[in-house]
């Protein structure tokens, strides 16, 4: 692996040769493969085709050492790839890895990058205050709930599933305690960008977000609502089909209708479109009258 890249995200089986591994020994190189048991002292063993690599428990994360990894955390990589450093490779051809080895080459990688760098993600964990993200090698990152998109969600779990590939970027780096916080929304376009896919007249597919005195919040993309008349029939989470009065480019404002309940649909059933998947954001501005501007 030349990259240090999420574990999974490029993933292709294939059997290593012994001389392979020796060779992945001495260049220190990170290999993947999938774990295929953890035992009763929480060992995990690899499935690398030639034999079973083994990684002593000590060896499978980052703070497992220190309590600050939970042992729950080893028995979930049962039947995941996962990335590894060979340690050792024993005259009887034991052999034996270390996946914290290629998480600290990982981490100290990632530490030297900047805010507003462009990151491939894995969502790993779905909290009421973010998603967990795998950013290279199973190092973990934030992406706090109000990072996740310019529309207000309620749950991460609105927007995306454990498992799924998305972008983000960095949006802070802990250097002192080795953390990084990642954002989202700035890669899924501005206002205009946004609202170049829709037209006046059109009757499109939108979820309610919020419910004020003067209206209702209607998404029509992660990054993207309009307004519809007060309706206290509807309820926040419901799917509508709504016609777009108006758009209003000097207000950054639409205008919308809502014809009919479409019930429950999750978000996360809507593709994301990137407007940026790799290089840096330097800055960022959601809307041309808008307070919202992000600069790394």
């Amino acid at each position: 692996m030349d990259e240090y890249l999420p574990e999974g995200y490029q993933f292709q089986s294939s059997p290593f040769t012994y001389e392979a591994l020796k060779d992945a020994m001495h260049s220190r190189q990170i290999l993947e493969a999938v774990v295929c048991l953890c035992d009763e002292s929480h060992d995990l063993y690899v499935d690398l085709g030639c034999c079973r690599g083994k990684i002593p428990r000590e060896e499978a994360a980052i703070g497992i050492d220190t309590g600050q990894t939970r042992d729950i955390a080893i028995l979930l990589l049962v039947g995941r790839p996962i990335c590894f450093c060979v340690t050792e490779i024993s005259a009887d051809g034991e052999v034996t890895l270390s996946r914290t080895a290629a998480q600290k080459i990982a981490l100290q990688s990632l530490l030297s990058k900047k805010p507003g760098d462009v990151l491939p993600a894995i969502i790993t964990n779905l909290t009421a205050f973010g998603a967990f993200c795998d950013v290279g090698c199973g190092i973990t990152a934030l992406l706090p709930l109000s990072a996740i998109s310019v529309s207000r969600i309620r749950h991460p779990s609105e927007r995306f599933r454990c498992g799924q590939t998305i972008y983000s970027i960095i949006q802070s780096i802990d250097h002192m305690n080795g953390r990084i916080t990642l954002s989202h929304k700035e890669l899924l376009g501005t206002w205009q960008e946004n609202v170049s896919c829709f037209s006046q007249g059109q009757t499109v597919p939108g979820i309610v977000r919020s419910k004020q005195d003067y209206g209702v919040f209607i998404e029509l993309a992660p990054n993207l609502s309009g307004l519809a008349e007060p309706d206290d029939t509807l309820t926040e989470g419901e799917t509508v089909s709504v016609f777009i009065k108006s758009i209003l480019p000097d207000k950054c404002k639409i205008k919308l209708v809502v014809l009919r309940k479409l019930g429950i649909m999750p978000m996360h059933h809507l593709p994301l479109h990137y407007t940026q998947t790799e290089g840096r954001i330097n800055s960022w501005q959601y809307a041309g009258n808008s307070s919202m501007l992000t600069i790394f």
